[in-house]
């Protein structure tokens, strides 16, 4: 660990990375709380908001990494974080000239740049810190991205309350600034050729093909698309259950999800400790039981410490179904194709809650709040019955998959 840290591109990734966290985490606060007050508490532009972060992940995510392993990945970081930089800048103009509705292209912007910068900086990582030092390093990255999810929050809300929406963005802009200079620093490197002689589209396509000839892997696509749809119907309106149902200012959604993050943090230590004891199979189905009975006490309750203990016991839980669920795409997965097969899972969830963020708002609008969070309960156990169906022992599961998993685990959490 302790040579780690000084390996000159850890750290200049692990700077950067923690100055970006910050601006992105203001910028997320600040947005939340700007389009809230502009548009009156609009549901159905606080989902839009959410929608439209979730929109090019859905897209570049399946070709963000793949170009990014043609692309120069030191001047794919310094050009992402430039360009997320000079958006932000043109938005804060924008809103003093009255176009308030900007907000949105801001983060449709941030959202797209993410997805090649972000392989980018592993794939640097990969090159210049030694295998047996991997581990630590992608651990690191783990445990620094709960800390900022539980203190996040709280940042972003100082910033709005005390300086308003132009000093934050301005101050992520900044941020974004000074880790493009510190990623100057980097070693000189150089775009690798990508793997085999095949294109971009027969690589998707090859990966789409391996998904579809396994049951085991069409069954967990299901799944995932079922969290993904009721995580879409829940995210974007979580603010109104602090509002409507706590009746608390919107600004105390930081504490919560800081309690969730806290989970989120607690659990990622403890099943790391007790990852060899656990039955996967039955923490999946149970963690989405219990995932769909929070949902429900967290709508219905009215009671602040209720609703808080829900969201830290979820976050626990969450930690354990991110490892698990890993655990089981590698067993399931041939080497070769985890990389593709991510790529077609995960925008599948991200698809179906990208359409939950969008009908979040104006279903909440012509129902009720708990009506929507009860409907994704329903969909949570529906995931939950479809894990129950899926061929876990099938024949799928090679050997040299499961000697794998402990080396790709973290990654495939990440991802």
């Amino acid at each position: 660990m302790k040579g780690l840290w000084g390996n000159k591109v850890f750290l200049t990734v692990f700077i950067t990375d923690t100055l970006e966290n910050i601006g992105i985490w203001i910028r997320n606060m600040a947005l939340l709380y700007y389009v809230m007050e502009t548009s009156g508490n609009n549901p159905t532009a606080v989902s839009l908001l959410t929608a439209i972060e979730l929109a090019p992940i859905l897209v570049f995510s399946i070709i963000g990494g793949a170009l990014a392993d043609r692309w120069n990945p030191k001047r794919t970081m310094i050009a992402g974080n430039l360009l997320s930089a000079l958006s932000v800048l043109v938005i804060v103009y924008l809103l003093w000239q009255g176009m308030w509705i900007a907000v949105f292209f801001a983060t449709f912007i941030s959202a797209v740049v993410s997805q090649f910068s972000q392989p980018s900086s592993a794939k640097m990582m990969k090159r210049h810190i030694p295998d047996e030092q991997v581990a630590a390093a992608v651990s690191i990255s783990q445990s620094t991205g709960s800390i900022f999810l539980l203190v996040g929050p709280i940042v972003g809300t100082f910033f709005f309350e005390h300086w308003g929406i132009y000093p934050s963005l301005l101050t992520m802009a900044g941020l974004f600034f000074v880790s493009t200079l510190i990623l100057l620093t980097l070693p000189t490197s150089t775009a690798s050729a990508t793997e085999g002689d095949g294109t971009l589209l027969s690589e998707i396509q090859a990966g789409f093909a391996y998904v579809k000839k396994r049951p085991a892997l069409r069954g967990l696509a299901v799944t995932f698309s079922c969290l993904g749809l009721s995580s879409g119907l829940i995210n974007s309106l979580e603010v109104f259950v602090i509002t409507d149902r706590l009746l608390l200012s919107k600004e105390a959604i930081q504490w919560f999800t800081a309690l969730d993050g806290l989970g989120m943090l607690l659990g990622g230590i403890l099943a790391s400790i007790y990852l060899d004891r656990l039955n996967g199979r039955w923490v999946i189905t149970g963690g989405l039981i219990f995932f769909a009975l929070s949902v429900a006490v967290e709508v219905l309750s009215v009671w602040v410490y209720v609703t808080a203990a829900m969201r830290f016991f979820t976050g626990i839980g969450m930690a354990f179904l991110q490892i698990v669920i890993g655990m089981f795409m590698i067993k399931l997965v041939d080497e070769a194709y985890i990389g593709r097969v991510n790529g077609t899972i995960s925008p599948l969830m991200v698809g179906l809650m990208m359409i939950g963020s969008f009908a979040a708002g104006p279903l909440m609008q012509m129902t009720s709040l708990i009506t929507v969070f009860l409907i994704a309960s329903v969909i949570l156990l529906l995931a939950a019955w479809g894990c129950t169906r899926i061929k876990w022992d099938s024949a799928e599961v090679t050997q040299d998959g499961a000697n794998h998993l402990l080396e790709h685990k973290q990654a495939q959490t990440l991802s």
